[in-house]
């Protein structure tokens, strides 16, 4: 392995650029942004063979297949290799995949089938010149569990959101993306990347001064040196963070369970949006969503997704075995405009119609003794989008529900009618990590179950002060750390992410709170079984 170059040259696909005189440490050339010596050559050159230098990603695992993905740096086609040893010595099947070309931006997926419950897979990509199949690049391995079978195994997941935001992208004298590194080590079953996975809005700049008079220095490249309109530039602001090593050899590792929100496309967008901001020459927001979406699709192992299919959809459920069941939101695509939030009737809300009556359908069927409602943003904090619209749920009305309230309390009415147990929220957005509890005893509206919601972020981007809580639902801040100032870096204010963890003897949920380096920050148990806790 060798550091990337100082200089500006074409590498992976896009054209990256590190600032003059920024030295790399003997520490980082093995970790956070290193890829093979011979990845400088130009990207899709037609001599050699064909590398998968962006690594490999897994999800949508199930009890017997999975999903692989993976990018070539030129036309070739993917094979992937499974086996229940490390060594590949025994019982090692072959699963031919697609043909990698410029449609897909040289990504693709491989599902793979009749896998074993509740086992760890190890499996390697080979990627293979069309041409010639004999020649074939050198191997990227990965591993992950399938879901179990019988639930006395205990289940552990991860969850964050927001990254590369606010300017705060790659920083190799800070190794990269460490915080990637610390999750990798706690060995989790799947990794809920709980939306903002880009910042297609954020240009990176080589350089961003802090507080006490020095600079930040981060990793650049061409696409992500202005906000993002075209599918290219999409692109390139996904690969931009996968020229991090920590979160490459993460992705090899744990599977990862995508949303998106705003950043994806543009800062609190809706659909029918017409921009006036002037960074923008394409102003119809529908146009960067459809560009934003299809790029999300190629570049995280979510085959409904691939191709920007417009019957594939963002909100989906996970079913991780007996003892979980994660129902995935999409709290962007069919919302409604941003407004004051105050109208009596919202029949579209921030789910719209059929995505409502869908998360109502599956909760009622649903027999996981834990269900996660994984929502891309939260229910009670209050997110303004300009002086006097809001971004979120929550508007700062504390009496009866108004505006997108009135969706979220007929979800949380109909959780309680149904008696459905074992619910709780996890979500991210705000940029500081937090455990509020609702209960009806201290809201405007009643008629639902005491539940909680866990908020964490950013995983690195600029840190924030938190948010104040609107009574509507009665929501009371257990725990709350934030940045004491708007955008504070990550140096200054390291990343946030959330561990949930299933004891499978009991059935306990327990919830922690973590911060890089700083360990467990605060801790919940939650009992099996109970419509409210």
């Amino acid at each position: 392995m060798a550091p990337l170059p100082h200089t500006r040259r074409s590498l992976l696909g896009g054209s990256l650029a590190v600032p003059v005189g920024l030295a790399l440490s003997s520490a980082l050339t093995g970790a956070a942004l290193t890829t093979p010596a011979h990845a400088a050559a130009p990207a899709f050159a037609r001599s050699g063979r064909p590398n998968a230098f962006w690594g490999v990603q897994s999800g949508e695992i199930t009890a017997h297949s999975a999903t692989v993905w993976t990018r070539s740096d030129r036309p070739a086609w993917m094979y992937v290799e499974t086996s229940p040893s490390e060594s590949f010595r025994y019982a090692v099947r072959h699963h031919r995949g697609p043909l990698l070309g410029p449609d897909t931006d040289f990504t693709g997926t491989t599902t793979l089938r009749e896998l074993p419950p509740g086992q760890q897979i190890h499996y390697r990509v080979l990627l293979a010149d069309p041409d010639d199949p004999r020649r074939t690049g050198e191997p990227v391995h990965g591993t992950f569990r399938t879901t179990p079978a019988s639930r006395r195994r205990d289940v552990r997941f991860l969850w964050s959101g927001d990254l590369a935001g606010q300017g705060w992208g790659i920083n190799p004298e800070l190794g990269g993306y460490r915080v990637f590194d610390e999750m990798r080590l706690r060995n989790p079953d799947f990794f809920l990347f709980s939306g903002d996975t880009i910042y297609a809005d954020g240009p990176i700049q080589a350089s961003v001064p802090l507080r006490d008079g020095t600079l930040w220095h981060n990793v650049t490249t061409e696409e992500k040196a202005k906000v993002a309109e075209t599918l290219a530039e999409f692109r390139g602001n996904f690969r931009y963070n996968l020229l991090d090593g920590n979160l490459r050899d993460f992705n090899a590792q744990v599977p990862v369970l995508a949303q998106w929100d705003d950043h994806e496309v543009r800062n609190n967008w809706y659909p029918g949006q017409i921009l006036d901001d002037p960074r923008y020459t394409v102003k119809d927001v529908d146009t960067l969503a459809g560009r934003a979406r299809r790029a999300f699709g190629e570049y995280f192992p979510v085959t409904d997704l691939r191709g920007g299919r417009d019957e594939g959809r963002m909100y989906r459920v996970m079913r991780y075995g007996p003892l979980l069941d994660v129902f995935v939101l999409d709290m962007r695509t069919y919302r409604d405009a941003n407004s004051p939030g105050r109208q009596t009737d919202d029949p579209i809300g921030i789910l719209g119609p059929e995505q409502l009556a869908w998360i109502k359908r599956e909760l009622s069927r649903s027999r996981a003794t834990w269900k996660v409602i994984a929502a891309d943003m939260p229910l009670g904090i209050v997110v303004a989008d300009g002086a006097a619209n809001f971004e979120a749920v929550a508007q700062g009305d504390p009496g009866a529900p108004l505006g997108r309230e009135l969706q979220i309390a007929e979800l949380l009415r109909h959780i309680k009618h149904q008696r459905i147990t074992g619910t709780l929220w996890l979500t991210a957005d705000v940029h500081y990590t937090a455990a509020n509890h609702y209960a009806p005893e201290r809201a405007a509206f009643t008629d639902f179950a005491p539940f909680w919601e866990f908020v964490s972020g950013p995983i690195g981007a600029g840190g924030f002060p938190s948010g104040r809580l609107d009574a509507t639902f009665g929501p009371e801040m257990a725990y709350v750390q934030s940045a004491p100032f708007a955008n504070m870096s990550p140096s200054e204010n390291p990343p946030y992410y959330g561990e949930v963890e299933i004891d499978g003897d009991c059935g306990e949920l327990t919830v922690r709170l973590r911060r890089q380096g700083g360990g467990v920050l605060f801790t919940r148990t939650l009992q099996p079984g109970r419509v409210g806790q």
